[in-house]
């Protein structure tokens, strides 16, 4: 088995070896992988954080030595949550910028080495363990409100729905799955809406009843959720009313507890 790490500040994993392949996910820096096939310039890799594959193009992906993976993968995560980092060179030279979300494995006192090469983040309260509080989570969030709706991504400069719940929780501190079908079977099911609390996450599907959108509760029947960017809307039982459309726009399906 072959390793590698994403160096660049945000990667597009395709659903298909192509460059033209839709973009169905979106590796930001630090996120391990395995890399389990090649096919010309294509790698068919599984993200360590959440198990999700797809295709990479080898250039953006900076492989690693099975020593630094195991060291790194072990590491306590520490997460960027700045939306956009710096980390410099032992020179103080740029090295990337980063987004919020991204991983810095193994930090202290602002400093990792990624199998030798030497990062120093250029901040102080930017980069945080997780504290998975019902105020911090909706914080978080809120620190997302407008960015774009992007299919597969999982930035502040571009997020879709699962992405979104997956990044937040992440920064917050609680591992989540990649897409809102398989967050949907994370955590305890609250039975009524009433008995939700802000941080609580909610499930919509459609008319076949698959799930395919998720957002996080905010209080005063409120949900923040990507869907054309990060926006509030309100929510009741019969699912999230668009204020500015003047109509319901998804059908609640589910709700989910995941901090304790």
């Amino acid at each position: 088995m072959k390793y590698g790490v994403c160096t660049l500040s945000m990667a597009p994993v395709r659903k298909s070896p192509s460059s033209r392949s839709e973009m169905s996910n979106q590796l930001l820096f630090g996120d391990l992988i395995e890399i389990l096939d090649r096919v010309d310039s294509w790698l068919f890799i599984r993200s360590v954080f959440d198990s999700y594959e797809g295709w990479l193009d080898f250039r953006q992906v900076t492989e690693v030595s099975n020593e630094y993976f195991e060291k790194a993968a072990s590491a306590a995560l520490c997460v960027c949550c700045d939306p956009v980092g710096i980390l410099k060179d032992e020179h103080g030279n740029l090295k990337v910028r980063i987004v919020a979300g991204s991983s810095l494995p193994g930090m202290n006192d602002n400093h990792f080495e990624i199998d030798g090469s030497h990062y120093f983040y250029d901040g102080n309260s930017a980069v945080m363990h997780g504290n998975a509080s019902r105020e911090n989570i909706c914080n978080i969030a809120l620190a997302y409100l407008e960015a774009p709706y992007l299919w597969g991504g999982r930035s502040p400069f571009g997020i879709d729905c699962s992405g979104f719940v997956q990044a937040v929780f992440k920064i917050g501190g609680l591992p989540m799955k990649r897409d809102a079908s398989q967050q949907a079977m994370q955590g305890n099911t609250i039975s009524f809406l009433e008995e939700s609390l802000p941080g609580d996450l909610v499930y919509f599907d459609n008319e076949e009843g698959v799930i395919i959108h998720t957002g996080i509760l905010l209080e005063n029947n409120k949900i923040i959720h990507s869907s054309g960017k990060v926006r509030i809307d309100n929510i009741d039982h019969e699912g999230i009313f668009n204020h500015e459309l003047q109509k319901y726009t998804h059908r609640l399906r589910l709700i989910k507890s995941v901090i304790a």
